[in-house]
């Protein structure tokens, strides 16, 4: 339906990468979770009042509630749709991400009122009422909502949608809620074991998990998620492509990606070349990079070009000193819980009458056993020992990027 539906409305559908494009999606995925869970609230509320079943009525008013996130998503869509302006000059992507939080809101609190009524059953039970029909709605219930999550997930990932993704999980614990609901109908009918208040609450736990696990996805968004490795490694191929390393680029580190919602990435970096280079060249290498960054990825990029010398003696000894003190700290440190290294960059020395400084950064995992003061002097000190008269200027950095 979903796939008919955006043939029919959506203009370009498979340009993802278009701002349009995706709140077409947004606004279309949202317009039709509305029709399905209204379908749902009425059928299912008349099928808990014809059988006095407060589990099959939870359930109908927990449809009513994804009617309203799904309306909160399509608003979250248009408004993230909205062009930058002097006020926001990175756009308004993050209201998506608002968006989502939200729904997440409105199914804990419908989780909690559910919970309350449970309870409520089990301390004042009363005998439910079964037939065909009760049955047949709440299977037919099942399918809509695997069909909701089936199409909220697949079009969540196609477009980069949290909001999206939250509403797939809700449709999915919807499923498991009402395949509750239904086995206690089918044993207060069939052997007139009354376990409705009880499921109640099942359906209850599984509609909270669900907002709980949702607005954390989205909270973690909004406070700012490490980007998605697959999204790293696409960057650090493009720059280290073959073609770029011909023509002078040695490494690239202080790799940061700044989300301001789907489609408003920002990328900055310093990207390694010799200092003995073509300055001019080097430059224009640089505005490449950048271009087949912004192109390939959708996103704005800004690179700093960081002057390594390669040909100097001194300067490749002492830094593959260094190298072997931070590969021993490495090894003295890392394991299955924590496999990430510390690595150095931005390498350099500054001669003096007395001693030459070593100036250079450190990449720290944020899971390191050590602290970074303790990393540092332990690092001077293996130095010193290995060569003296070479003091250590270090900056510690983290991975902004994740990796």
């Amino acid at each position: 339906m979903v796939s008919l539906l955006s043939r029919l409305f959506i203009k370009n559908r498979d340009d993802i990468k278009n701002e349009k494009v995706r709140t077409a999606y947004g606004i279309l995925c949202g317009a039709l979770g509305i029709v399905l869970n209204l379908f749902l609230f009425a059928f299912k509320f008349v099928a808990g009042t014809l059988s006095g079943s407060i589990a099959i009525t939870a359930d109908a008013f927990n449809n009513l509630s994804d009617a309203g996130s799904s309306l909160i998503t399509m608003i979250g869509f248009k408004l993230a749709g909205q062009k930058a302006d002097s006020e926001h000059p990175y756009g308004h992507g993050r209201v998506e991400y608002i968006s989502g939080f939200l729904v997440s809101v409105v199914i804990i609190i419908m989780a909690y009122e559910l919970i309350k009524d449970s309870i409520s059953k089990i301390i004042n039970p009363e005998p439910i009422e079964g037939s065909t029909v009760i049955f047949i709605i709440l299977g037919i219930s099942i399918l809509i909502k695997l069909y909701m999550s089936f199409y909220n997930h697949k079009i969540g990932k196609k477009i980069n949608s949290a909001a999206m993704e939250a509403t797939s999980k809700d449709s999915l614990s919807d499923t498991i809620a009402t395949a509750v609901v239904l086995i206690s109908a089918v044993l207060a009918l069939a052997f007139d074991i009354q376990i409705d208040g009880y499921a109640g609450i099942v359906v209850s736990l599984f509609v909270f998990w669900a907002g709980f696990s949702s607005a954390k996805d989205t909270i973690a968004l909004l406070l700012g998620k490490a980007p998605e490795e697959e999204f790293v490694d696409e960057i650090e191929k493009i720059v280290m492509a073959e073609e770029h390393r011909e023509k002078g680029i040695l490494g690239l580190h202080d790799l940061i990606v700044h989300d301001y919602g789907p489609g408003r990435i920002m990328i900055s970096l310093h990207a390694e070349v010799p200092s003995d280079g073509d300055t001019m060249e080097l430059h224009d290498l640089i505005d490449n990079i950048e271009y087949d960054l912004a192109t390939q990825l959708k996103c704005h990029a800004v690179i700093h070009m960081d002057p390594i010398a390669v040909n100097d003696p001194l300067t490749n000894e002492l830094k593959s000193i260094v190298k072997d003190v931070i590969q021993s700290l490495n090894s003295e440190n890392v394991s299955e819980k924590q496999p990430k290294e510390i690595t150095f960059h931005d390498f350099r020395i500054v001669k003096g009458p007395t001693h030459n400084n070593l100036i250079f950064d450190i990449v720290v995992p944020f899971e390191y056993g050590m602290k970074d003061e303790d990393i540092v002097a332990y690092i001077r000190k293996a130095v010193w020992e290995k060569k003296e008269y070479c003091f250590c200027v270090i900056h510690v950095d983290k991975a902004y990027s994740g990796k």
